[in-house]
């Protein structure tokens, strides 16, 4: 127990180290670009270099960049990420939006990964090197060899515009109000996404499941006489799934990161979408934020999940 809360502590301990060393590098990235212009966009094309240069002053665009670090963490610590626009939009209002369709799709395609790879996984390690498993490594090799951007393309192709069965584009209904219009606009960027996951998890499933099955208390509870569904369910099961249940939850984060790029060619209004808006719209404001956020959530993830890890595997807790 003591190795395993010297272990959590480590892991509580470089959250915040790793989270500021995130936001220096985004920020510093951020800084190469023309301070001029936020300026621009929120005072149009036609304001002149009088107003331009009032406007960078009393954003303190001008400031030292140590300065402008130290506000923009003190106003990231409040919840607050600046302006873009010239409506001066609030970037923390836009992310608070855009931020829950992101973790939604992400979510939606954990959950078909892990099944899928879990049941195909389980099948082709019980039908090892038989017509079953040599089937499913084919469908584990396409999907770790296909980019999801490719195939988002061609189900849009195939699956809206061919044969119209699913939208691909268009506002995303709330599930509580229209559970099938929601699932139906989520369902093609989700399966997009989960499909390189899902063929490099069947993969780690199906060695799990062959290793733990070539132990020998396997072989000794089968020849005491116990019934093979009891075998697997009972102790090949729990024993073969603590790996890939810990490498899916680190696989969260680079979800989160493909749905970023699914939901620009879906169109779905996340955190995707408010990059390129940032970014066709010279929002550096915008942009910074939203990388941000999405860096801060990608590394508090993986704490959260390599805690758990601890926490599942009680081998690790005795390093």
């Amino acid at each position: 127990m003591n190795n395993l809360l010297r272990l959590i502590g480590r892991r509580l301990v470089a959250l915040p180290i790793m989270a500021l060393g995130v936001t220096l590098l985004v920020f510093g990235l951020m800084s190469f670009t023309d301070p001029s212009i936020p300026a621009r966009n929120a005072l149009g094309e036609g304001a002149s270099p009088e107003a331009i240069e009032q406007y960078m002053e009393e954003q303190g665009l001008n400031d030292p960049l140590p300065e402008r670090y130290v506000n923009y963490i003190g106003g990231l610590l409040h919840g607050d990420l600046g302006t873009y626009g010239a409506a001066r939009t609030s970037v923390s209002s836009r992310i608070a939006t855009a931020l829950p369709v992101t973790m939604q799709l992400t979510f939606i395609g954990l959950i078909i990964g892990a099944i899928v790879s879990f049941v195909l996984g389980v099948i082709a390690a019980l039908y090892r090197d038989k017509w079953p498993d040599q089937l499913i490594r084919v469908f584990s090799i396409a999907g770790i060899a296909t980019p999801s951007f490719w195939l988002a393309v061609l189900m849009i192709l195939v699956f809206s515009s061919y044969m119209h069965l699913l939208p691909a584009s268009g506002p995303l209904p709330h599930f509580t109000t229209n559970p099938g219009g929601y699932l139906a606009r989520m369902l093609m960027p989700a399966i997009a996404l989960a499909f390189p996951l899902t063929g490099q998890m069947t993969r780690i499933v199906r060695t799990a499941m062959v290793e733990e099955l070539d132990k020998d208390y396997v072989r000794t509870a089968r020849g005491g006489g116990l019934p093979e569904f009891v075998v697997i369910a009972r102790n090949v099961l729990r024993n073969a799934l603590i790996t890939p249940v810990t490498t899916l939850g680190l696989k969260i984060g680079y979800l989160m990161g493909g749905a970023v790029v699914i939901e620009v060619i879906f169109n779905l209004p996340g955190m995707g979408t408010a990059i390129l808006a940032g970014i066709t719209g010279g929002e550096t404001m915008l942009v910074q934020g939203v990388v941000i956020v999405v860096a801060l959530a990608f590394v508090i993830i993986n704490i959260i999940v390599d805690m758990l890890y601890l926490l599942i595997n009680p081998r690790i807790r005795t390093v």
